[in-house]
């Protein structure tokens, strides 16, 4: 049996209707008066573990999930040791450094050497700006990272931004992009290798049906 981990949040909906149409339903978890964690297809040919988003590749890492659906930014941040099979094409946005909009700073490199920087996103923020050979401080904050300017705890935020309409009803504006983001398919390594539950001819379906709506 496949075991597929499936990220709460924006994610799920897409990540649903591209495994119903490649023949595994798992609607049931958008039925908010469900609370199970834990539901299986139809067909009992698959199971779906519902997660955070950040725990998807730790669950398909450890082989508690053979499958996985989970944004790109997160597999930059955490380096899971997991196969990055099918870029799915939904779920894009972009990384990006932002500032408040009376702010002086209007590249990255202009921000001040050892100053401050917000994310929730520490190690794309730190590998970035030792890029950029920028010493700053990476402030790590797990809510609304947009506070950070406001308040004047940090000089700029790296954060994920998909309209820009958060930004900009908080007074920020965007100065630089790290990366582009979006949903990818990811393998457990073992699971991808020895083809169990038929795991590969999933994976076929899949690049097959992502192929088909480019």
């Amino acid at each position: 049996m496949i075991t597929v981990a499936l990220p709460k949040g924006a994610l799920l909906g897409n990540s649903i209707r591209l495994l119903k149409s490649v023949g595994l339903d798992f609607s049931a978890f958008l039925d908010s008066s469900n609370r199970q964690l834990q539901i299986y297809d139809p067909t009992e040919t698959a199971k779906a573990l519902l997660v955070r988003t950040h725990d998807v590749p730790v669950y398909v890492e450890y082989g508690q999930a053979d499958l996985g659906v989970v944004g790109y930014d997160v597999l930059r941040e955490k380096k899971p040791k997991v196969a990055h099979l099918v870029n799915l094409n939904f779920g894009k946005c972009r990384m990006s450094v932002a500032v408040k909009e009376s702010s002086p700073y209007r590249r990255t490199v202009e921000l001040p050497p050892h100053g401050r920087v917000a994310s929730k996103f520490v190690h794309c923020a730190r590998e970035y700006f030792q890029n950029l050979n920028l010493p700053v401080e990476i402030v790590p904050l797990y809510g609304s990272v947009e506070l950070g300017p406001i308040t004047g705890m940090s000089e700029a935020i790296v954060d994920l931004v998909e309209t820009g309409k958060t930004l900009r009803e908080n007074g920020l504006i965007e100065i630089d992009v790290l990366f582009e983001t979006s949903a990818y398919l990811i393998a457990n390594p073992l699971s991808y290798r020895l083809n169990s539950g038929g795991v590969n001819e999933l994976i076929s379906k899949v690049r097959e049906q992502v192929l088909s709506a480019v």
